[in-house]
């Protein structure tokens, strides 16, 4: 029920239904709840092949972008100024990265 939350309140409800979630065969994403919710919101669910270097190097170049992408942020400091002079902690900039 948890990971069902996290997905709808951090993926779906945030970024709209997914038309593809590439899995690694991972337990979470393979149970009957989960295939049937694909099958419902019409998400296609494909499987990455064991030790396939090609999505394993998609997902390290994500996941070296996302890193980058929060260094900058941390980089100013714990507060710095949008646009208009407003003062904002950098966490709750937060959903502005996950849109990257």
């Amino acid at each position: 029920m948890d990971i069902a939350l996290l997905f709808w309140n951090d993926i779906i409800s945030t970024c709209g239904i997914p038309k593809i979630i590439i899995s690694d065969r991972d337990p979470n994403f393979t149970s009957e709840f989960w295939t049937n919710l694909y099958e419902i919101l019409g998400i296609k669910l494909a499987f990455s092949t064991g030790y396939h270097p090609q999505t394993d190097g998609l997902a390290g170049k994500m996941i070296q972008t996302m890193e980058d992408i929060i260094r900058r942020f941390c980089a100013y400091g714990m507060e710095f100024k949008d646009n208009e002079g407003y003062t904002h902690d950098w966490i709750t900039l937060l959903p502005e990265v996950q849109l990257a």
